[in-house]
């Protein structure tokens, strides 16, 4: 089946954006897994790249989607905001997908197509974008009266087109309180081409000598974007988070696709 490219522009009244794990949205009218949440591909300008999803229906009967390509933004809050409209500098036109509508029965899986053909000439750059799967079926409510609500799940795709990749610098750190804890947060500057996220492991040594390693919350650092990521103290499973106060000495060192962080940071009180 030959993949088509779509006119953009559809009313929703849910949404549901997910970013890791395998994706699970289940409202009401609308039950579906997908895998994966979330696409990284490279491809090269006049070049074209097939990327694949699964989606298992979940739902007791026929379920019926409709798939449409959205823009997006990342929020302070960390939420995801979606848009119809084409954004400026949009890579949705190079963008083709297997189908419109598709119909699942109970319990089955398909695996569906997308396309990206950035033109000869692309001068360097990241596209992002969203596939948006929505339900067509609508809400039950508990007196058996349909209703126009419907889920739709948004699975963001990252292609970098040429040699691309993030460039993250620290810019600052803070302690934050967040009810009677303190939390660690870092300010990251992206200065690359792609989107990067911070991986890895650094360990800290409170004034008490406790020992306790810290982990970078996953969130995308958007080309020039300055964005604050949490450092998350780990525990083992189970367990409670680890106790510690200031002063507290944090070494080791962070990596993203292609870099690394170092870390070497003496955190007062």
């Amino acid at each position: 089946m030959p993949l088509v490219r779509l006119p953009h522009g559809c009313r929703l009244w849910l949404a549901v954006a997910l970013a890791a794990g395998p994706v699970h949205a289940l409202a009401q009218g609308f039950a579906a897994y997908v895998t994966p949440p979330r696409i990284e591909a490279k491809v090269q300008p006049g070049q074209t790249i097939r990327q694949v999803i699964e989606i298992q229906h979940a739902g007791r009967s026929r379920g019926n989607y409709r798939f449409y390509t959205n823009d997006w933004s990342f929020n302070p809050d960390r939420s995801v905001q979606f848009q119809d409209a084409l954004a400026p500098d949009s890579c949705r036109p190079w963008v083709a997908i297997e189908r419109r509508e598709l119909s699942l029965e109970s319990g089955s899986r398909y695996r569906y197509r997308i396309e990206i053909s950035p033109p000869a000439g692309t001068a360097p750059r990241e596209c992002r974008f969203a596939l948006m799967i929505e339900g067509m079926d609508p809400a039950l409510v508990e007196s058996g009266v349909s209703i126009p609500v419907s889920g739709r799940i948004g699975v963001i795709v990252y292609v970098a087109v040429g040699d691309v990749r993030p460039q993250l610098v620290l810019e600052n750190v803070q302690v934050q309180r967040t009810g009677d804890r303190p939390q660690i947060e870092l300010t990251v500057r992206n200065e690359g081409l792609a989107h990067g996220r911070l991986e890895g492991f650094v360990t800290g040594r409170d004034a008490d000598g406790r020992r306790t390693e810290f982990s970078p919350a996953d969130s995308p650092i958007l080309p020039g974007e300055t964005r604050p990521i949490a450092l998350i103290p780990l525990a083992e499973e189970g367990q409670p988070a680890t106790e510690w106060r200031l002063p507290l000495r944090i070494q080791g060192r962070l990596e993203w696709a292609g870099g690394q962080l170092p870390i070497d940071l003496s955190l007062a009180p």
